[in-house]
């Protein structure tokens, strides 16, 4: 009997990769099996030449598709017979996939592809041997090129023929884990989670840096950064989170620093920390949520002197987006509810309400004088906390230091 049995995979920009573009392959089948495995462990997987296809072997495709949807590298997807390289089958399968489709249908087209060379019929011979069967084996039923009802897709491939009508888009960029390590400076707020979401779009892995001031900001503004991280574990495996205990530090600027210049030294402090994290975990850039001009110290006198404290390069993923746009994307990958619970972050305490908008080097330096930099620093690294999330919950210490 003939069934839906196999899911063909698409990848769009990897299409694109040089010699190095079978590690970039692998690397996506390794994600999309640590995705799948656990709920679905009759799946197979075979990565063939553009293609990665899922034998299904019996699991039920609708929540697979909707595991896939969220995997980035995956370009788009479908749901496909596979037979043997044999015409006859080949026809009985494309008859049967339009008589699957939904909805009512009253024109069709057939768009080959013959990927394995050896078989002797070309693309366009196959694409009359197919339609001629399915116009001569339905009514009221006609060929429609530009504009059809249903497509029915054929791809010709060594391991079989897999037939399609339906294609569901995924997330594309590149799978998670080809472009290296990026430590993300994860507040409460909104922007830095859709910050993370765009990093790991373009294949890094990701860990996460958060400044916590007890007890200015409570165990639930903590909460708050770990049930965001744990979102985020949605689109990239699990994620490091490291927790800097910053209430020292901040009240020491606040006693030393005039408040307005106190959110300049503050964020200059903060990125020495994480300079400080990133070269203990090996991550090649800090990223941060940051859009220019939204606040006083995302301007971009504001930035060119609180960057200056670190050679560590400084990602700003959100740079020229607005906060709508920023919003809507929060609200689609599910982070907008967590971010807008009212528990205050670190950036929020001792907020002044006459922040510098265009800070110097110069002034920032003069203040920083009185502030006992390297001590409050070092402390600060070495009283972190490390934890890891994984599927949307924090995992034990026992069970990280297993995956450590």
């Amino acid at each position: 009997m003939l069934t839906f049995d196999h899911i063909l995979i698409r990848y769009g920009e990897l299409a694109l990769k040089g010699k190095n573009r079978h590690m970039f392959e692998k690397q996506l089948v390794q994600n999309i099996r640590s995705v799948l495995k656990p709920s679905f462990p009759r799946l197979t997987y075979h990565r063939t030449f553009g293609r990665i296809l899922l034998g299904l072997n019996g699991e039920d495709p609708l929540p697979i598709k909707d595991k896939l949807r969220k995997i980035f590298g995956i370009h788009s997807f479908s749901l496909a017979i596979r037979v043997t390289n044999e015409l006859d089958k080949m026809k009985q399968a494309a008859l049967h996939a339009l008589q699957a489709s939904e909805g009512e249908v009253r024109t069709f087209k057939i768009n080959a592809r013959r990927a394995y060379k050896p078989f002797p019929i070309s693309s366009s011979e196959l694409n009359h041997h197919l339609g001629g069967f399915v116009l001569a084996n339905t009514e009221q039923i006609s060929v429609d090129v530009h504009s059809p009802d249903v497509e029915i897709k054929v791809e010709v491939r060594e391991s079989g023929t897999y037939i399609m009508t339906g294609e569901f888009k995924g997330l594309g960029g590149l799978p998670v884990g080809t472009s290296g390590k990026v430590l993300l400076m994860l507040s409460g707020g909104i922007d830095s989670p859709v910050a993370g979401y765009y990093l790991l779009k373009r294949g890094v892995t990701l860990e996460a840096i958060h400044f916590h001031s007890p007890p200015f900001t409570n165990e639930k503004a903590k909460q708050k950064v770990v049930d965001l991280a744990a979102k985020l574990t949605n689109f990239g495996g699990q994620v490091k989170l490291h927790i800097v205990p910053f209430t020292e530090l901040q009240k020491h600027i606040h006693e030393k620093v005039p408040s307005n210049m106190e959110m300049t030294i503050m964020r200059r402090m903060m990125l020495r920390i994480s300079e400080g994290i990133a070269k203990k975990t090996d991550a090649l850039a800090i990223a941060t949520g940051e859009s220019l001009g939204q606040v006083a110290s995302q301007t971009l006198h504001s930035m060119n002197t609180i960057n200056e404290v670190t050679t560590t390069p400084v990602l700003r993923p959100l740079l020229t987006m607005d906060k709508e746009e920023v919003i809507t994307v929060a609200k689609e990958i599910d982070t907008f509810n967590i971010s807008i619970l009212p528990y205050e972050d670190c950036c929020t305490i001792f907020l002044p309400p006459d922040s510098k908008t265009k800070p110097t080097r110069q002034q920032a330096k003069k203040f920083e004088q009185f502030v006992e930099t390297e001590a409050y620093v070092q402390a600060a690294i070495e009283g972190t906390e490390t934890m890891v999330i994984k599927s949307e919950a924090a995992v034990s210490k026992t069970e990280m230091d297993e995956l450590l």
